[in-house]
């Protein structure tokens, strides 16, 4: 599903319009970047969790070419489903 079938699936959800739904969206995803570039975890109760985290940094390998090279250390972001999401997975 990309960004245009989810604004559909929910606009036809909620009887609003894809301009509206699509606003929405958009809000809801910028709050939820804004939270984790400030360093805060988002927790949605049933869904899941977005949090930060810090990946070390390590020596990997050139695929193409087999050198050894430095990757950087790196910041990510995980997400962990709750177990309201992972029953519903599990069910389907």
């Amino acid at each position: 599903m990309n960004r245009q079938e989810l604004i559909s699936a929910v606009a036809y959800r909620t009887g609003d319009s894809k301009a509206a739904t699509g606003e929405a969206i958009d809000a809801v995803l910028g709050a939820i970047m804004r939270a984790l570039t400030a360093g805060d975890a988002v927790q949605l109760v049933g869904f899941g969790s977005f949090s930060t985290g810090q990946r070390a940094a390590r020596i990997g390998r050139n695929p193409s070419t087999g050198e050894e090279m430095q990757i950087a250390a790196a910041k990510t972001v995980k997400f962990t489903a709750g177990k309201a999401f992972k029953d519903a997975v599990k069910a389907s």
